[in-house]
């Protein structure tokens, strides 16, 4: 069984030292390549560097909403000349947020930012990761006036409505599932993974945060920085624990749903400059 993380933060500061050990352990069990997607200027350079030195790492580049404030005058044109000098990356983490959290920033400013970021993607011929939370009506329009993304958005950690799956992917929308669906009603849930297309279903982590909240005795957690007591930090292992949930509520076998989301994985970052590659069946 070969599983993709489709979307972790192993640059996060809580976890950074960790992380050769937290990516060994987690290719030890099967899980062969993770997208990192960096979130601010602050972090870009560190995902580079990681996927320098880890080939399962593939980098992403992008201002998350969170950090629209802390931007610099000249962060789109630092944006582009990290893919100039790092072909192989994808585009993330990017989005939209009207939490308590998101609203400390000017949505207006989050959706300019986000807009030149979608638009870049497109022009780059990259898929691009997406973090959206209540605020899936205006994201839809965003995508539909700017659409269709012809390799590729990724709603991570997806808690939309059922109902709005089938919009997002006319415009070609794949949807990642972390722990956080696990706080969603499980009905609720359970009608909404099977509104999506068997070949948009991806699998991820988002470590070092969406601990699964359940199978908890089958968890791996991980200590962070500068603690005295065990944080509740996710491992990328607990890919594994994702996995068992969503094959449940899909009433499939959790080889069927590793493999299509594995395949749908590969097939997502093998843009050119990737160094994923998709494989192609032999020829008779």
């Amino acid at each position: 069984m070969k599983l993709f993380d489709s979307h972790c933060h192993l640059q996060d500061p809580r976890i950074l030292t960790k992380a050769p050990e937290l990516i060994k352990t987690a290719l030890d069990s099967g899980i062969v390549r993770f997208a990192v997607n960096g979130v601010s200027e602050k972090d870009w350079h560190i995902v580079k560097q990681m996927s320098e030195n880890h080939p399962s790492v593939i980098p992403c580049f992008g201002l998350h909403p969170w950090y629209v404030n802390e931007k610099t005058p000249n962060w789109l044109n630092t944006l582009k000349n990290y893919f100039e000098t790092t072909p192989s990356a994808a585009v993330g983490e990017i989005g939209l947020d009207k939490s308590s959290h998101g609203k400390e920033v000017d949505f207006e400013d989050q959706v300019d930012a986000f807009q030149r970021q979608l638009e870049l993607a497109k022009e780059l011929r990259k898929p691009v990761a997406v973090h959206c939370v209540r605020a899936f009506g205006e994201l839809l329009n965003i995508m539909q006036s700017l659409g269709p993304f012809p390799n590729g958005v990724i709603l991570h950690s997806y808690l939309g409505s059922a109902e709005m799956v089938s919009e997002f992917a006319k415009l070609n929308a794949y949807f990642s599932f972390s722990g956080f669906i696990m706080s969603m009603k499980e009905s609720k849930a359970k009608q909404m993974l099977k509104a999506v297309p068997r070949d948009r279903i991806l699998l991820e982590t988002d470590a070092p945060d969406a601990l699964p909240k359940k199978n908890l005795g089958s968890l791996m957690k991980i200590k962070g920085e500068n603690s005295t007591e065990e944080e509740n930090l996710n491992h990328p292992v607990n890919i594994h624990n994702v996995l068992n949930y969503v094959a449940n509520l899909l009433e499939m076998s959790k080889d069927e749903v590793a493999e299509i989301s594995y395949e749908n994985a590969v097939r997502l970052f093998s843009y050119e400059g990737s160094m994923v590659v998709e494989e192609k069946p032999a020829e008779c």
